[in-house]
């Protein structure tokens, strides 16, 4: 019997439509706090980066803020996003769709959000008793998303070898961190015109498409293992 594959899920822009929230917020935060910041900018070029990596990548441009006030203006913006969260959060189209359908398959989630921020989110939408403990916060693990060490602390985790999992995500440093880490990765590019996906990766541009993939992949180990089983 051949183990089925451990599905580890980005949570912001692939399970959860949260993004736009977190922009808003950004915004907001950073522009008063005089690192100027719009919306867009998250979208255009900083989508799944660590906040922190954000700020430092912004200081570079406009100068250096009081690391003090830096540590406010986050904890009263994660508080607020949080909030708004529990009230206007809405689920990435086809995502529970996909969800029941790839039911039988161990399932984490994988984000570079702090714990109660994926928490929040997936109770938000009703996603929470399908990854139930599973959940992999960069903040718990100490490492972020282009580093592929997340991903392979969350396989740990689950008790599986990286290349017996499939990684969807929808950042291009979360594709990055899976395909490093040697999984098999699933590119949700809901950006086809303005993002490529990497050489390595498999694209999606809905998730109504990931049962068909996943299946495949599925069957395609499947045989593979059986041809090696009769060539033996």
């Amino acid at each position: 019997m051949i183990r089925p594959f451990c599905l580890l899920f980005d949570c912001d822009g692939t399970l959860v439509d949260s993004e736009p929230l977190l922009a808003a917020e950004m915004a907001t935060s950073l522009t008063r706090l005089g690192l100027p910041f719009q919306a867009s900018d998250y979208i255009g070029e900083f989508r799944g980066s660590r906040f922190r990596n954000i700020v430092a990548a912004l200081e570079e441009r406009y100068g250096s803020v009081d690391p003090l006030h830096l540590a406010e203006t986050e904890t009263e913006m994660r508080s607020n996003l949080n909030r708004r969260l529990e009230t206007e959060l809405t689920a990435i189209t086809g995502a529970r769709e996909a969800l029941m359908a790839l039911i039988d398959y161990p399932c984490g989630v994988v984000s570079n959000g702090p714990e109660n921020k994926i928490r929040t989110s997936l109770n938000a939408i009703g996603f929470g008793d399908f990854f139930g403990a599973h959940l992999f916060s960069a903040y718990s693990a100490n490492c972020w998303k282009p580093d592929p060490r997340l991903y392979l602390h969350a396989a740990a985790a689950m008790g599986f070898d990286a290349e017996d999992c499939i990684a969807i995500d929808d950042a291009l440093v979360g594709v990055k961190a899976a395909l490093d880490a040697g999984m098999t990765v699933v590119h949700l590019n809901r950006f086809p015109d303005a993002e490529e996906t990497p050489e390595g990766a498999i694209m999606i541009s809905s998730m109504y498409q990931l049962p068909t993939v996943i299946e495949n992949l599925a069957h395609t180990r499947a045989l593979a293992s059986r041809q090696l089983a009769y060539a033996r």
